[in-house]
């Protein structure tokens, strides 16, 4: 047969197609059992189960959910639709969903400018996981010491600037807002970048603005332990647009999110090695109502702890924890500092018995990785499984980069974290039961303390 002869009868000519269709058909990849593997995690009953899956078995599941956030034949994916969500709630330009807290802060920290040769000034208290971030970057962790807040002091911070230093990174500890307005002064005035770590008060504010929205970047971590989240999953915000660029690269193998996935670089420094942070959709899917949710569990917080401390009375030998803006708080955990710890011990005894939950750390815990002292892989600079970069990384050697850590270091942090007596509250609480809750207090701080109108006060 000739040659034109073959391409007048191809199908491109209008010949009949070889392939007019396919018989093989199988189950979706993912479809009924899968469906019943998260319905099972709802805790359904034998009997609710066995009906979702006979309901369920009854539709036509066609090739199953691509549960991924891309190639969506969806207008919008879940995890879309949280960004887009947290942009509007926020008020920011950009918004960057991941996989966890610490992705979103070492997206973050690259972000910032870290790199071999630099340091990040971290807080004495709050998860070790921001200084970690800060190693993954290849920066430097230096701690600063705490007020009674127990968030990083502004004036300190500033007393820790080297020529080095590219980053503040401060923490709203347990509920609590950081004095945002006093570290993004010492920020600006030494030209140096802010990374909030958010990750325990999404939904604080600090006079009427989010937190999360002062800094150049704020990072939130939306787990089962946080405000907002069902399981592990992680938010950047920043209204920089090259920021927001980088910190994608950084979630996005190196830059495989741009319009173009496999371009050349459209501008110098775009594209770098990196790594895959991707939020799925099935953690978009719990995390987008989740967000919708939070104005309204915060306000429930605030106003538990607000009704709390408005009947408390103040006592000479107890500090409460400073509250550097006590209306945007989100106020889930209630704190004060007892003079000592033989004090400390019988008021968390006593409050106990008397139905109130509490605890204080004591000075004889066991190491917890929320002060810098027991940060280990910190303080012991094992910064990978097999070297000590960046702390003897040749970059940061001759930038005269040298630090030791050690107990000590931050006193205020070494005094607070385990002298403070911590109350966790309910957002359930009503009216009454925050009565109790107050007056119980009242019973055992008046057992043990002496009662001052003249003592620093609850909202201090």
């Amino acid at each position: 047969m000739s040659k034109n002869r073959l391409q007048q009868q191809l199908a491109l000519q209008g010949a009949m197609k070889a392939v007019s269709s396919i018989e093989g058909k199988g189950k979706p990849k993912i479809g009924l059992e899968e469906f019943m593997s998260v319905a099972e995690r709802f805790g359904f009953s034998k009997d609710a189960l066995r009906r979702i899956r006979a309901a369920v078995n009854e539709e036509d599941l066609g090739e199953g959910p691509f549960l991924a956030n891309y190639y969506s034949p969806l207008p919008e994916t879940k995890v879309q639709a949280f960004e887009r969500i947290a942009r509007e709630t926020f008020g920011v330009k950009y918004a960057l969903a991941v996989t966890s807290g610490t992705a979103a802060l070492h997206c973050a920290f690259v972000a910032a400018g870290v790199r071999p040769g630099t340091e990040v000034i971290c807080p004495a208290i709050g998860f070790y996981a921001t200084a970690a971030a800060v190693v993954a970057a290849k920066g430097v962790p230096v701690f600063c010491d705490v007020d009674y807040s127990m968030a990083m002091d502004p004036q300190k911070a500033e007393a820790l600037i080297t020529p080095r230093t590219v980053a503040i990174a401060p923490t709203h500890v347990a509920g609590s807002v950081c004095d945002m307005a006093a570290l993004m002064r010492v920020a600006r005035k030494h030209k140096l970048k802010v990374v909030e770590d958010c990750a325990q008060s999404c939904g604080g504010k600090f006079r009427g603005r989010w937190v999360g929205t002062w800094g150049d970047l704020g990072c939130f971590s939306l787990s089962a332990y946080k405000i907002v989240g069902g399981g592990e999953g992680g938010l950047v915000l920043t209204n920089n647009k090259r920021l927001w660029e980088r910190a994608v690269n950084v979630s996005e193998c190196g830059g495989l999110w741009r319009p173009v996935r496999f371009a050349p670089p459209r501008y110098e420094g775009e594209l770098f090695c990196a790594t895959n942070y991707r939020m799925s959709e099935l953690e978009a899917a719990v995390d987008v109502v989740q967000l919708r949710k939070m104005p309204a569990t915060v306000q429930r917080f605030r106003t538990v702890k607000q009704r709390i401390l408005r009947d408390l009375k103040t006592y000479r030998e107890i500090r409460p924890q400073k509250l550097n803006d006590p209306e945007g708080e989100v106020g889930y955990t209630l704190r004060f500092y007892p003079e000592t710890f033989e004090l400390g011990r019988k008021i968390v005894t006593a409050l106990q018995a008397e139905g109130v939950g509490c605890s204080m750390r004591d000075e004889q815990a066991p190491p917890d990785w929320h002060v810098y002292s027991d940060m280990f892989p910190i303080t012991l600079k094992y910064g990978g499984p097999n070297d000590h970069c960046p702390w003897d990384c040749p970059r940061y050697v001759e930038a005269s980069g040298k630090i030791e850590y050690a107990k000590g270091d931050c006193p205020v942090a070494d005094d607070l974290f385990c002298r403070a007596v911590s109350i966790g509250l309910n957002q359930w609480y009503t009216a009454r039961d925050c009565r109790n809750i107050a007056r119980a207090i009242n019973k055992v701080l008046s057992a043990y303390c002496t009662e001052d109108p003249g003592a620093t006060p609850w909202t201090g």
